[in-house]
């Protein structure tokens, strides 16, 4: 398994319960199969730029250790979820 590292950015104009909903639901997809070592939620934070008309956004970021096939599928949850307006995942190198 590798270890990767995934930052998103949830549109902050949503309920405080939509939010951990959210971040409730990636944390149970990474878990499913892959080992999730910490959350950090950041809140919010200014943007460099807009996106989606948004200038503040909730960042979240996922460090955890999973196999390359969880990763299509986490980001494809990430398009899909309305929630999300912006994404990276990026693979860890060994330390």
């Amino acid at each position: 398994m590798n270890k990767y590292e995934s930052v998103i950015i949830i549109n902050p104009n949503l309920e405080e319960a939509v939010i951990k909903s959210t971040i409730k639901r990636f944390e149970d997809l990474i878990n499913t199969d892959g080992k999730l070592e910490s959350i950090n939620e950041l809140g919010n934070k200014k943007l460099a730029y807009e996106i989606k008309k948004n200038k503040e956004g909730y960042y979240v970021v996922y460090n955890f250790e999973a196999k390359p096939e969880l990763i299509a599928e986490l980001e494809r949850n990430y398009r899909i979820a309305d929630e999300v307006i912006k994404f990276i995942v990026v693979r860890k190198d060994e330390e």
